[in-house]
């Protein structure tokens, strides 16, 4: 029987709460910042979006990951799973003129966005751990 992602996501959380005290690293001491956000592209405009966000987005100090997915049973939604050195280095990305211009663009395309959580990133394939 496969395990849904709503259970699958239960399941970790009570292992992590089980796994006993956190070293200094899962409490988030490196100071990273992560967020995942949902977006809703207007109908037809999903791919559009993805581009202008992958695309305006490329040279971010800081910026450990910017992941842009498409999600796989609705097509008008993306996915943007971020990785920053820290939450500064987010704030600050924001005043970049690519990234201003990216969200100006990208703007009139979005139907609908949802911050899905803010996280304190450990580690990860790719990601320095401190």
């Amino acid at each position: 029987m496969p395990l849904g992602r709503r259970k699958f996501v239960t399941y970790l959380a009570a292992a992590a709460t089980l796994a006993g005290p956190a070293t200094e690293l899962a409490k988030g001491a490196n100071n990273m910042w992560g967020m995942i956000a949902k977006l809703t592209a207007a109908p037809g405009k999903r791919d559009q979006l993805a581009a202008i966000l992958t695309a305006g987005t490329r040279d971010m100090p800081g910026c450990l990951s910017y992941v842009v997915a498409k999600d796989a049973s609705d097509e008008n939604t993306l996915w943007v799973t971020e990785v920053w050195d820290s939450q500064a280095s987010h704030d600050a990305s924001l005043t970049l003129p690519a990234v201003k211009d990216a969200m100006s663009q990208g703007r009139p395309l979005i139907a609908g966005f949802e911050k899905i959580a803010t996280t304190a990133p450990v580690g990860g394939v790719g990601l320095s751990k401190g």
